[in-house]
């Protein structure tokens, strides 16, 4: 099957997207092109899961070897960057891209300086070079416009206290609390992957979604892309679930001023409006410490890193022993400050 390849017009080499430009760039000559004026030449296809092909390198004629889900990639010979043109045609084709801002260089200094900033981890992680790989990924994502219509019935109290006289009066009034609520949420990220730690990706939003473009080949050249492993309609319960602390957050802030709130009923009708197929840009670092493998991944475009570093139990009690001596001297100062005494 045929791969997209960018060769340099000048001198031949291959080209990459550059981070920093935003342009496709020619590591060697220095040439570099506007992808918005280049020609993008995807063509509409019909993809059949499961169809078994062969991939060769337009460079050096290698056989390309990846797994179902890769849709960019390097070949593994020559280091060509090579775009999969049948995994992102058709149904497989995403409607837009958020480019990388960051580049390798720049993630790992970044990625450095967090470990630095590591208050409770080991001396030798914060300091020693570990990183084994740094990995630039269009991860495959469905972003989600959703419609909610909310019903609520609750009860509500409000509790007023005074003295009049000689007496103390608490005063407590009852109320039928009715709230019919519509809501929209835009622009909800669910990573679409089976190989990506959920719990990972959904740390590393937000995502500037001003910055998507319109998809085009090249912003992959030099990277790996993902094609998705769930459809927006697998998907959707887990979109669903992942509003509902909002939904919730949303319905309180229509129910303050009462002193104690009780739903009685809470009913919450959510339907899809829109679901757009986008990649958004992920470095996934793979860090080796103490005989032990850690995964810790980072935006691409704002370069927040995410990830369980490991702990040093002797900073983790030194940081309880300080936490306890500095309450003791306040106690200390307090019960001096008193006129009293603290053994």
């Amino acid at each position: 099957m045929p791969v997209i390849e960018y060769k340099c017009p000048n001198c031949g080499s291959g080209m990459i997207f550059d981070s920093v430009s935003g342009a496709l760039s020619c590591p060697s000559c220095g040439r570099q092109d506007n992808i918005e004026q280049l020609p993008d030449p995807l063509k509409k296809q019909v993809f059949t899961e499961g169809e078994v092909k062969e991939y060769h390198c337009n460079s050096c004629g290698a056989d390309i070897v990846t797994e179902p889900e890769t849709s960019a990639t390097t070949c593994s010979f020559c280091g060509a960057a090579v775009v999969l043109s049948d995994r992102l045609t058709g149904n497989l084709a995403p409607a837009m891209v958020i480019p990388f801002s960051i580049n390798k260089d720049q993630a790992k200094q970044a990625f450095k300086k967090w470990c630095r900033n590591g208050l409770l981890t080991p001396g030798g992680f914060m300091t020693a070079d570990r990183i084994q790989s740094v990995t630039g990924i269009y991860v495959p994502f469905w972003l989600y416009d959703l419609h909610n219509r909310i019903e609520v019935h609750a009860q509500g109290t409000k509790v007023r206290s005074y003295t009049q006289g000689d007496y103390h009066y608490t005063e407590t009034q009852h109320f039928d609390i009715y709230r019919k609520i519509r809501l929209e949420y835009v622009n909800l990220p669910i990573d679409a992957s089976k190989k990506m730690n959920d719990e990972l990706m959904d740390k590393l939003e937000p995502f500037p979604y001003n910055e998507l473009k319109l998809f085009k080949t090249p912003y992959l050249a030099g990277y790996i892309a993902e094609k998705y492993s769930y459809s927006e309609d697998e998907l959707f319960p887990r979109a669903k679930d992942k509003t509902r602390s909002y939904i919730d957050s949303y319905i309180a802030s229509t129910v303050s001023g009462y002193t104690s709130v009780s739903y009685t009923n809470k009913h919450i009708d959510t339907t899809l409006k829109n679901a757009d197929y986008v990649l958004l840009p992920v470095w996934m670092v793979n860090y080796d410490y103490n005989h032990k493998q850690y995964t810790f991944a980072m935006n691409g475009q704002t370069g927040k890193v995410v990830g369980k570093p490991p702990i040093s139990k002797a900073k983790v009690a030194g940081w309880f022993t300080g936490v306890a001596a500095v309450s003791l001297l306040s106690l200390k100062l307090v019960s001096w400050m008193m006129g009293g005494g603290f053994l």
